[in-house]
């Protein structure tokens, strides 16, 4: 077992992938700024890695100010082809979602997928989901014998990654997860989504972003660094998870809130496809499903990714009401 190790996030360096970012000319990043951020100082991101049985994982972790013991921890989970600073913020780091939980009282640990990063060198083909699902919890097991995790661990996860997470909840290691919040993930794929390969590659823009006013100026040139290539043994499951959901639904006994963005277009999303979606998460308490308007597939780096991460914090909230775990208010 290896404890966590954290050093200073380098800036990433660009990696361009014209298939998967829109080609139409865009205008350098510009500077924002929150008066919300500019009250305080921002919590620090660190990169961290973990130990998951001999597999190293990579990632980013931000913590609450002071020795105070937090509230959860939040685990970000990226979807396909991306990283961890996904959720870091983009373009404005006020819609960071590691600075945002960390505020807030959590521990929030954002990390690089089985396959990506530095588990890329002893896994160059990557995992199956479920197999991923099984390796980061192994590495939240490593994490929580040397940190803190408060009322435990709580999902947070995009797309594919929010294929993983419905994965580890319905695994025996998983059982305890006190939530997931997962967006950009649904049951059935939409006809326009079905055209395998051909929608994964430079058919994919479209699906990925909706319409580009709904990202801040410099989104697309910014999101080339979070780019990475897609492990072969991951890309070959993408065609089967309309198959693997129902086999892992009614395994899965942690509250559950699935986000749908209103441009929203890989999913089948109509009322029949959405209350068959919810109706196999027999054994999870509580169920809950939200259309986010003013946000295209890519959530957590548009202009939308603030209120996403708002009201996901808010599930958490409930998710901890719920369990009793929550501080006593005065």
């Amino acid at each position: 077992m290896t404890a966590p190790v954290s050093t200073p996030v380098p800036v990433p360096t660009p990696v361009p992938t014209p298939a998967l970012v829109p080609t139409a000319p865009v205008p350098a990043p510009l500077p924002v700024s929150s008066p919300a951020v500019a009250s305080s100082p921002a919590p620090t991101v660190r990169a961290v890695t973990l130990d998951a049985g001999g597999v190293p994982l990579s990632g980013l972790i931000a913590e609450p100010d002071g020795a105070a013991e937090p509230r959860s921890v939040i685990v970000a989970i990226h979807g396909r082809g991306m990283c961890a600073d996904y959720f870091n913020g983009l373009t404005d780091p006020a819609n960071s979602l590691l600075g945002l939980g960390a505020r807030l009282g959590h521990t929030v640990l954002a990390l690089d997928r089985p396959g990506y990063g530095a588990s890329a060198g002893p896994l160059p083909d990557g995992q199956p989901l479920g197999e991923q699902a099984t390796t980061l919890n192994r590495a939240l097991a490593d994490f929580a014998r040397d940190r803190p995790t408060g009322s435990g661990f709580f999902v947070v996860a995009h797309s594919d990654g929010g294929k993983v997470a419905l994965h580890m909840a319905a695994q025996e290691a998983g059982s305890a997860l006190v939530g997931l919040d997962v967006n950009g993930c649904g049951w059935r794929y939409a006809p326009e989504a079905r055209h395998f390969p051909d929608t994964l590659g430079g058919g994919a823009s479209r699906l990925n972003w909706g319409p580009l006013h709904l990202y801040s100026p410099g989104t697309f040139r910014a999101s080339r660094s979070l780019l990475r290539a897609v492990p072969a043994r991951e890309a070959a499951q993408t065609a089967t998870w309309p198959v693997q959901y129902p086999r892992l639904a009614g395994r899965i006994t942690s509250p559950v809130r699935l986000t749908f963005a209103e441009h929203e277009l890989w999913w089948e999303l109509h009322d029949e496809a959405l209350t068959a979606m919810t109706g196999l998460l027999t054994a999870a308490p509580l169920v809950a499903v939200e259309r986010l308007s003013g946000a295209g597939h890519n959530i957590s780096i548009g202009r939308a990714a603030r209120t996403y991460h708002l009201r996901a914090l808010a599930f958490l909230e409930e998710c901890l009401r719920r369990a009793g775990d929550a501080p006593a208010r005065s």
